[in-house]
């Protein structure tokens, strides 16, 4: 499908965080702590967005107990955290366009460190829709295909309501539209799917090549240094990493 997500992206990003454990609770943590502040308490039946962050925290392999404290700790009373949603859009080496999401607590601070990142590696943070209007806003779940039968996965995934089904090396990915991802996702793990991702995404309407090795290699190091600060929680791009 024309600006499907590329399960070499979202595996890169899964080698690292499986190393990283502790970074992903802490980042998760901070998803949740805002949904609970924003979406309307601490019960995920009426919250949508808590809902959506506890998901995202089992397809992360957050333990059960870590989600519970977690949530208790975000609905306590006297909670002093106050994260702020913030995305930052830019060029990385290349011309490859990059969309930051961060939670913060301190927007000078993440500005400043990410602006830092760009610029160490060739890179330049612009300004709000600079690069936005490259991407699109889907849900993208990602199931691994060893076991599970093509065509009734696939069946199963367009009667839930997904919009396209596409087999991506050894995993099937599955999208939808933003308004039906919490059905299709719900519906599939009712039928005993178990995802390796399950989110909504920024996807790419076009992916672009990097030629030049030593600018995919300032590029690597640009996108690590970003997943890494605490402040990032989701980092969206346009580059083919196939070549």
């Amino acid at each position: 499908m024309a600006g499907h997500s590329k399960w070499s992206n979202i595996k890169r990003k899964k080698e690292k965080t499986d190393s990283q454990r502790a970074k992903i609770f802490t980042k998760i943590g901070r998803e949740i702590a805002v949904a609970v502040r924003d979406g309307g308490g601490s019960d995920p039946s009426s919250n949508s967005k808590l809902k959506d962050a506890i998901a995202k925290a089992k397809a992360n392999n957050v333990p059960n107990d870590n989600i519970e404290r977690m949530i208790k700790k975000a609905a306590g009373e006297g909670s002093q955290e106050n994260y702020e949603s913030i995305q930052y859009e830019g060029y990385g080496p290349g011309g490859i366009a990059i969309i930051v999401e961060t939670l913060t607590d301190n927007r000078n601070r993440t500005a400043g460190d990410l602006r830092h990142y760009f610029d160490k590696w060739g890179g330049n943070l612009g300004t709000t829709g600079c690069v936005g209007y490259l991407f699109s806003i889907k849900g993208i779940i990602i199931i691994e295909a060893d076991g599970i039968d093509e065509d009734k996965a696939m069946e199963d995934a367009l009667e839930a309501g997904a919009f396209d089904f596409n087999k991506s090396g050894d995993v099937y990915e599955i999208a939808t539209e933003p308004a039906d991802f919490e059905a299709v996702r719900d519906n599939l793990l009712n039928k005993g799917y178990v995802f390796e991702s399950a989110q909504l995404e920024q996807v790419p309407d076009v992916y672009n090549k990097i030629e030049d090795k030593e600018q995919a290699e300032k590029l690597v190091k640009l996108l690590d240094m970003l997943e890494d600060n605490d402040d990032v929680q989701n980092v969206w791009h346009n580059w083919d990493q196939n070549d």
